[in-house]
């Protein structure tokens, strides 16, 4: 239970739908309410999508590349850390930048690019999700993995169509002070992942 815990929450923490909500308001600003629930619909199905892609060929992409799990471990923990500092500074320039922002008003189609990837699930998710199922020693670890994506595209789909409200609810000064305690607990979990793989290093 407590492995699935940490599961859940890292993904859902790494992929922050609250704080997406912003950028996915701006870059469907003129479409009507039935386009921008279409749109959120197939952000969230094509981040589902990418992550379940790469945390299924996780492995077979390590060993193409001759990368060790305690390597990637570390890697993926390091790049943790850069979001988890982003996020106690309010920021996603990680995950989404002004760049992202303009190509998506300007784009007819924004649900797969850039919403879907890499607003949603950008490098910090994808590598997150490498590492949780490269950890997992069991079929229920490997299940809790799989089953935190297709929870947490849910739960981003219903903040995503939430989002106006939740900015009138709680104000960017919250969503702010949430992203900050979010960013905090992610820096924690990467200094998980970075003494796990260190320690699993000099085992080797």
């Amino acid at each position: 239970m407590q492995s699935a815990i940490v599961t859940f929450t890292s993904i859902l923490f790494i992929v922050d739908p609250l704080a997406a909500v912003p950028a996915y308001l701006v870059i469907t600003q003129d479409e009507s309410n039935s386009q921008r629930r279409r749109t959120a619909l197939r952000a969230c199905v094509g981040m589902a999508a990418i992550l379940l892609v790469f945390t299924a060929a996780g492995t077979y992409i390590f060993q193409a590349f001759g990368i060790t799990l305690p390597a990637f471990r570390i890697a993926g923990g390091l790049i943790l850390w850069l979001v988890a500092l982003d996020m106690l500074h309010a920021k996603r320039t990680t995950q989404e930048g002004s760049e992202e922002l303009v190509e998506g008003q300007a784009k007819d189609e924004v649900a797969l690019t850039p919403l879907a990837i890499p607003i949603l699930a950008g490098p910090g998710a994808i590598s997150t999700a490498m590492v949780l199922a490269s950890h997992a020693q069991t079929f229920a670890d490997t299940a809790a993995v799989y089953a935190s994506i297709l929870v947490t595209a849910v739960i981003t789909y219903v903040t995503l169509r939430l989002g106006s409200r939740a900015i009138a609810v709680l104000g960017q000064t919250g969503i702010r002070v949430m992203t900050r305690i979010m960013g905090l607990l992610l820096a924690a979990i990467a200094t998980q992942f970075i003494l796990t793989g260190i320690s699993e290093g000099l085992h080797l």
